[in-house]
């Protein structure tokens, strides 16, 4: 299994991040390959502040391997500093059909909402296909929203493939386990765009203090509820034991509880299960250089196989 995945930097990561999708990536390290790049060049469509965009990519690399990226086990990567990437993505675009991308979701939902679009968007499907062909991915991790980039990508490279000859793997979408969906504090889904978030980095202090402020039902205290339909409940699932979220959820069932003990035992359960990340990323922000060339040496390895495939690709439709 060779396995691909990217992380945005557009911020810092929440709770939805990790349990919805980074806990799961990095599961999946130690595979036959397993590339993680932070896609830096796709952070462009949004972040227009050079200074910010440098400190979220250095910021998301390190919370990668706070959160247990092993680069020994995996190879950790800056998008930008793999330009092969973006050479083949242009010979992606000369066959990528124009209304194949028109019926790409963030673009045709910005459209529909008069929202302008530029080009970066309209052509950011074609990107990641590059960036997931480049390495000769077969199994590239995303939820359910992002199936359709996997199905973009495997037409692009089977248009290659039928024009050119057998150049592309042809990759395969592995769904995250849908269990993982993370409510955010209004027991919507959790995301930046709703202000919503759960930071794992964030000072302990300054989340219970968030946590406390989670709103709730207005159902009395001696009332038994159930658990599972109680976003409060969800979100203490995600960090404590198994046998404190039984213990919780029997509480739940009996009733006669207040709202401020769970989020209480909320509080408590999240700042231990995240503790030993925390401890861990203060640490390596204190080694920016070992950073740089943990990025450095994945870059290296990220660009040897990407210019197999590049070479490859271009000998195959008669640049070399």
């Amino acid at each position: 299994m060779r396995v691909l995945s990217g992380i945005q930097p557009t911020g810092r990561p929440h709770w939805g991040n990790y349990f919805g999708a980074i806990r799961q990536y990095i599961d999946l390290q130690g595979e036959q390959a397993s590339y993680y790049f932070i896609a830096n060049l796709h952070a462009l469509t949004t972040v227009r502040d050079s200074k910010l965009l440098a400190r979220y990519t250095l910021d998301a690399a390190i919370d990668l391997l706070a959160l247990g990226l092993d680069p020994t086990q995996a190879t950790l990567f800056v998008q930008s500093a793999v330009p092969e990437v973006s050479e083949l993505c242009w010979l992606l675009l000369t066959g990528a059909p124009m209304g194949l991308l028109e019926r790409c979701h963030a673009y045709k939902d910005k459209k529909a909402k008069g929202l302008p679009a530029d080009a970066g968007l309209f052509t950011y499907p074609v990107l990641m296909a590059a960036d997931i062909l480049a390495y000769d991915s077969d199994t590239v991790p995303v939820g359910d929203d992002q199936i359709q980039h996997i199905e973009v990508c495997r037409d692009l490279a089977s248009s290659f493939n039928h024009h050119f000859g057998q150049v592309f793997v042809m990759p395969k979408a592995k769904i995250l386990d849908a269990s993982a969906k993370v409510p955010g504090t209004d027991g919507e889904k959790m995301s930046k765009s709703y202000n919503n978030t759960l930071e794992i980095f964030e000072d302990p202090k300054a989340q219970r203090k968030k946590i406390m402020r989670i709103t709730t039902d207005s159902r009395p205290m001696e009332e038994p509820k159930d658990p599972l339909g109680d976003h409060l409940f969800q979100l203490y699932s995600l960090v404590a034991t198994t046998d404190e979220r039984e213990a919780m959820a029997a509480l739940y069932r009996r009733g006669g509880f207040g709202y401020g003990e769970v989020k209480k035992a909320l509080a408590d359960a999240a700042e231990r299960y995240f503790s030993e990340a925390r401890t861990r990323r203060a640490e390596l922000a204190a080694q920016p250089d070992r950073i740089h060339h943990i990025l450095a040496d994945g870059a290296a390895r990220a660009r040897q196989q990407a210019g197999q495939v590049l070479a490859r690709a271009k000998k195959a439709c008669g640049l070399i």
